[in-house]
């Protein structure tokens, strides 16, 4: 099938393959729903989808079974290795976090109103992924779908992000809080900069239906490897 380039999520794909990503981790995966549609857009690398909830990932694993590139784990991402509280949404777990919902998110959508709690295991990245089945020259992309919880799996990432492992990223930008204690657009549109890389892709995802506010986008991010040679290049010429 043919998907053309105003499709957000072809679009993703398109800049997976132009810029040679050989693995997709997909933190916040939910029931695979992001990794099974890449699959259907013709991304056939490596996914590593990492789910905390217990119905989700019964589902993710159902999914990922047949394909023997993507592996699951059950856990949570965040920056340190620990046992974590999660609130679970009425939305088919759709909007569950690790941070407590903020009204502003339960008046727009009452069905992603918190309905019970899991306890779940909590682990870092950058511990993770060196132990995974993956090359030395591995290029990354990090799916980051966590509803607010973004700081936490960035920091625990550093290490990846510093050696340039991962290449490229997708993160929610919150127009307006809706988690208590989460990144702001601002902070996540800084925290991509100071990583060195360059927004690429923006998909509105989360609308107030009574007025049309946006409250919540995608956003795709990828090292401009252009640029970074360009600046390699200006700092030799000073030496």
């Amino acid at each position: 099938m043919r998907y053309p380039l105003h499709d957000p999520l072809a679009r993703t794909v398109k800049l997976l393959e132009h810029y040679g990503v050989s693995c997709v981790v997909d933190v916040g995966a939910n029931d695979g729903g992001f990794a099974s549609a890449i699959r259907a857009l013709g991304y056939r690398g490596q996914i590593i989808s990492f789910e905390p909830l217990n119905a989700p990932f019964r589902s993710l694993s159902r999914l990922a079974k047949a394909d023997g590139a993507w592996e699951v784990m059950q856990c949570a991402v965040g920056d340190s290795k620990s046992q974590m509280t999660m609130h679970v949404s009425g939305n088919s777990g759709l909007s569950s976090s690790i941070l407590p919902m903020l009204k502003a998110h339960t008046d727009v959508a009452p069905n992603s109103t918190y309905v019970g709690t899991e306890t779940v295991g909590q682990e870092r990245l950058d511990d993770l992924l060196p132990e995974r089945n993956i090359g030395p020259e591995s290029r990354m992309f990090l799916k980051v779908d966590v509803q607010g919880y973004e700081r936490a799996v960035l920091d625990g990432a550093s290490r990846l992000f510093a050696d340039r492992t991962i290449i490229g990223l997708q993160m929610e930008l919150s127009l307006v809080p809706l988690y208590e204690g989460a990144m702001t657009y601002r902070e996540a549109l800084d925290r991509a900069e100071g990583l060195g890389m360059t927004l690429m892709g923006l998909d509105p995802v989360f609308t107030d239906p009574r007025s049309g506010q946006l409250l919540q986008a995608d956003a795709v991010f990828f090292h401009d490897e252009s640029l970074v040679s360009r600046q390699r290049h200006e700092i030799g010429d000073e030496k």
